[in-house]
């Protein structure tokens, strides 16, 4: 199963009606997504506006692979369950988000064995094409993955995501101490 999430709070159309035309080329292959607020019909996928953090939680373990908008949640997810992601980051240009901070996200993450970032539809039939020919595999360097091999992914996110609070008056140490 393919499940795919694009958050709750902008429609993201693009991602959605590319994996819903792969679908239609795959409909052997189960695909379910959280699509937020978008109003479109997805004839070749389930799809359900929002879902419950445990519901969410209980698709994204049973999924084979994950397709998602850049949100840290969804990388951070796919990096605990040690799942094969593909991110689509939303674009300011196609006024799916404000700024571009999730392509800046998805660059930064595109260097970990588990995340196959991609721009567009025909980039997103690739990447599910690849990966379902290699049983769900997103690289070939992809092995199934140990939650411990997560440890550095989990790490480089978490500095990524604190680097924004971190300032000349308190270190980034004072805030990850006052979050924990």
């Amino acid at each position: 199963m393919i499940f795919a999430t694009v958050g709750t709070q902008l429609p993201f159309d693009r991602l959605l009606l590319g994996l819903n035309s792969w679908a239609m080329r795959n409909p052997d292959v189960p695909v379910f997504a959280q699509a937020g607020t978008s109003t479109r019909d997805f004839s070749h996928i389930k799809t359900v506006s929002h879902l419950s953090q445990s519901d969410f939680q209980a698709h994204f373990e049973a999924a084979h692979l994950v397709v998602a908008h850049a949100g840290m949640g969804s990388i951070l997810s796919a990096a605990e369950l040690g799942k094969p992601i593909i991110l689509m980051p939303r674009r300011a240009k196609f006024r799916e988000h404000r700024n571009d901070h999730q392509q800046d996200t998805a660059n930064k993450m595109a260097r970990l064995s588990n995340v196959t970032v991609v721009q567009d539809g025909e980039a997103l039939h690739e990447a599910l094409d690849y990966a379902l020919s290699r049983g769900f595999e997103i690289a070939p360097q992809t092995a199934v993955a140990q939650a411990s091999d997560f440890d550095p992914l989990i790490e480089a996110v978490r500095d990524f995501v604190w680097s924004e609070f971190d300032t000349a008056a308190k270190p980034r140490s004072d805030f990850r101490e006052k979050a924990a």
